[in-house]
């Protein structure tokens, strides 16, 4: 049997979507809903299926469906939290200022600011147990040692949260570096591993200080997802890691590199940058963050930083030009990725170096959220929009 035609006539149409019939016209001039000719009496009818999920997302926006919607998409606020946010272009960590932690901070007190607003000092105890099967792991990434160092990890292993966090955060600076779990500071064990010396030491803590929380960004959400099934916190973490490895996440410095590593390698500095954004438009890699229309205050602070320590670095001056000329190219000002990136190239750091700075220093704001979510007891569960058929035909 043939299926039935399902388009509406246009006063059918209008009174399931509750309309008015120039306010239907309106909806097919808006692109919201698609129309069909009617054969020989070119009348419109619309496909009853686009009707009836049109109807559904005005009901959904009546119920703060588009609300939720817009709250995914660089929106409005989908979760409460007392560890961090985003206010007037700056960072705050419990409502202190991460640009000015970053002047002296380091990323253990950061973290006790982050979990409990110092409360305890929980970097007392010793360095953790090396986990014996990352030693077989030579061969693959620093993020994923960290996933498997995680994934190794049992409820029984991290007990508590916030008493686990310190051995979780020594156990993932080994797996990035592949080194021995130490109780030495973080930033010192980058520092360690990469032959920094004492001015790019300093630059490695301010940066873990910086990058350390941001709020809801799509790793953290991962990792209050997890917590908020009674998961155990490495499980947590290794979602925010896993969520972290993507390209529109911490691939960002990466991509960053590629065009930087690409302008330094080019006759003409600016031909490069344009074509390399031509192939990546509309994301800028290194340029533009929608919390920060006028600039992100961490990359604005590296940056600056970087900018004095020419002296024995003869590409940084190089560098830092392209970043320039790229930000007057784009009309966009650096984000953190471009900072991480330049750092990397200037004082040739193991490629990836930024992506283990960033999972590193987000693993103290992960450890927080995952803390606080699990607190709540709250099943972070939202709902879905259907869009696609409502009712297939019978044959």
């Amino acid at each position: 049997m043939a299926a039935m035609n399902n388009d509406l006539s246009a006063p059918d149409a209008a009174r399931l979507l509750g309309v008015s019939l120039p306010t239907l016209y309106s909806y097919v001039s808006r692109g919201l809903l698609a129309s069909v000719s009617d054969g020989a009496s070119r009348r419109k009818r619309y496909p009853q299926e686009e009707v009836l999920r049109l109807a559904a997302r005005k009901s959904d926006a009546k119920r703060g469906g588009q609300t939720a919607v817009a709250a995914m998409h660089w929106g409005l606020p989908v979760l409460e939290t007392q560890i961090s946010h985003i206010a007037d272009g700056r960072l705050l960590y419990r409502g202190c200022d991460a640009t000015a932690l970053a002047q002296q901070a380091t990323l253990e007190a950061v973290a006790g600011l982050l979990w409990d607003d110092n409360a305890s000092d929980y970097f007392q105890q010793d360095a953790p147990a090396q986990q014996p099967g990352l030693a077989s792991a030579t061969d693959a990434t620093p993020l994923a040692r960290a996933m498997l160092a995680m994934a190794m990890l049992t409820p029984a292993d991290m007990p508590h949260a916030l008493q686990s966090g310190p051995a979780l955060m020594r156990l993932l600076a080994a797996a990035l570096l592949q080194a021995a779990p130490s109780a030495l500071p973080l930033h010192r064990q980058l520092a360690q591993a990469w032959n920094a010396d004492a001015n790019q030491t300093e630059l490695l803590r301010a940066t873990l200080v910086l990058l350390a929380d941001h709020e809801l960004n799509t790793s953290t959400f991962a990792v209050r997802c997890v917590a908020s099934t009674g998961a155990s916190l490495p499980a947590a973490l290794g979602a925010g890691l896993a969520a972290l490895s993507g390209n529109k996440h911490g691939g960002g410095s990466a991509a960053a590199r590629c065009m930087l590593t690409q302008a330094l390698a080019a006759p003409d500095a600016r031909d490069a940058i344009g074509a390399f954004y031509k192939m990546f438009a509309p994301e800028f890699a290194g340029f533009g963050h929608p919390l920060y229309p006028h600039g992100d205050p961490r990359a604005a602070y590296l940056l600056g930083i970087l900018s004095t320590m020419g002296h024995g670095h003869p590409q940084l001056a190089a560098i830092l030009a392209v970043c320039a000329a790229a930000g007057q190219l784009l009309d966009a000002k650096p984000n953190a990725d471009l900072a991480l990136a330049a750092m990397e190239l200037a004082f040739g750091w193991p490629e990836g170096a930024g992506m283990s700075m960033f999972a590193l220093a987000r693993s103290a704001g992960w450890i927080a959220h995952a803390a606080e979510q699990a607190a709540s007891t709250a099943l972070i569960r939202p709902r879905a929009r259907y869009i696609g058929r409502h009712q297939r035909d019978q044959q």
